[in-house]
């Protein structure tokens, strides 16, 4: 079954969505920012009071954190882009909104002035 996209798109906030663009924009950006400046897990130095299966243990919870801020590191990185495509999008939206009522109007008076011709 299709989506009737415009009844979806009609029923999008547009208002709403153009107005808090730049707030998401400026979230991502510093999830971004704090994410990204966050050093990786410091490396545990095993001592003599561990024995060899709690250090292999340590060893796989380290590369499991590193692992997991890496993929927070790209999730935010992907996160912010987003926030930038959105935004553009948004703008060039609007910017397409203003176009199309532009060009409506000029149809508009041009019908007017063809009727009023052409009814003499």
């Amino acid at each position: 079954m299709a989506i009737p996209w415009l009844t979806v798109l009609q029923a999008v906030p547009w208002g709403k969505v153009i107005e808090n663009a730049p707030k998401v924009a400026d979230g991502a950006k510093k999830l971004w920012g704090s994410v990204g400046r966050k050093p990786t897990a410091p490396q545990v130095t095993p001592g003599n009071t561990h024995n060899t299966s709690e250090q292999a243990r340590i060893a796989e919870l380290e590369a499991a954190v590193v692992a997991l801020q890496a993929q927070m590191l790209a999730s935010s990185e992907l996160i912010s882009a987003l926030a930038e495509q959105n935004t553009e999008v948004i703008r060039r939206a609007e910017l397409n909104r203003r176009r199309v009522l532009a060009l409506a109007v000029v149809t508009s008076l041009l019908c007017l002035v063809v009727a009023k011709l052409w009814l003499g």
